[in-house]
């Protein structure tokens, strides 16, 4: 059975500076920006680490079995070259095929976007939970210090639930206004949570590192 969860918390980190690949990181990839895949084999291991070290600022815990993952320019662009490495891609419209499923996960400037993922260890209980949380995906919020929330617009490029189930994975749209936008550009704190009936999540604030982070995304 999945427990019915009332969290509320607040999380606070002292910001970190990282120096991003490129300024305007709501810019769309193209093929400019990628190695080939001779050139990524030389530089793999470095840009790996440098993006790991860059998504630690971009996750948030919902609660024990949630997760958003909030994407970017730099975060797509180690996502093609992965899969350009795995497929041994080398052809430009195969490639351009790879920019066009990733690109849609670049923020445009005036929104979030990211990957939400229901994790459970056990086949069984993922099973259970994503029978017990359909439509989770369109109960997940953001909110900046005295707005109001932002709930997530998901799944644009397939639906990926049925009547029976939910997926484990969704991708998200959160599409601010601009009230929100000027609320995170003048340092207001960025709340975040789940309002499903059988999965209740509310982070009154999100890390500092984080929400810097986040405005970052936003012009």
């Amino acid at each position: 059975m999945v427990k019915k969860l009332n969290t509320q918390s607040a999380w606070y980190a002292k910001p970190t500076v990282f120096k991003l690949r490129d300024s305007d990181m709501s810019k769309k990839l193209t093929h400019d920006d990628l190695m080939s895949l001779e050139d990524y084999a030389k530089a793999r291991d470095n840009f790996r680490a440098e993006v790991i070290m860059h998504k630690k600022n971009r996750q948030v815990r919902l609660g024990d079995n949630a997760t958003l993952y909030f994407e970017d320019r730099l975060t797509m662009q180690y996502q093609i070259q992965e899969m350009l490495r795995i497929e041994k891609i080398f052809e430009a419209d195969a490639i351009q095929e790879e920019l066009d499923a990733y690109n849609p996960l670049v923020p445009d400037g005036d929104n979030l976007k990211a990957t939400f993922m229901i994790e459970y260890s056990e086949v069984a209980g993922r099973k259970e939970a994503l029978a017990m949380l359909v439509g989770i995906e369109d109960k997940v919020w953001v909110s900046a210090e005295g707005c109001g929330k932002v709930y997530a617009i998901a799944d644009e490029d397939m639906d990926r639930e049925t009547e029976e189930k939910t997926s484990a994975v969704h991708f998200m749209r959160f599409q601010l206004t601009d009230e929100v936008i000027n609320a995170i550009n003048n340092g207001a704190m960025i709340a975040m949570g789940i309002d499903h009936d059988n999965y209740y999540v509310e982070l009154k604030a999100i890390p500092a590192a984080t929400r810097e982070a986040l405005a970052g995304d936003l012009n």
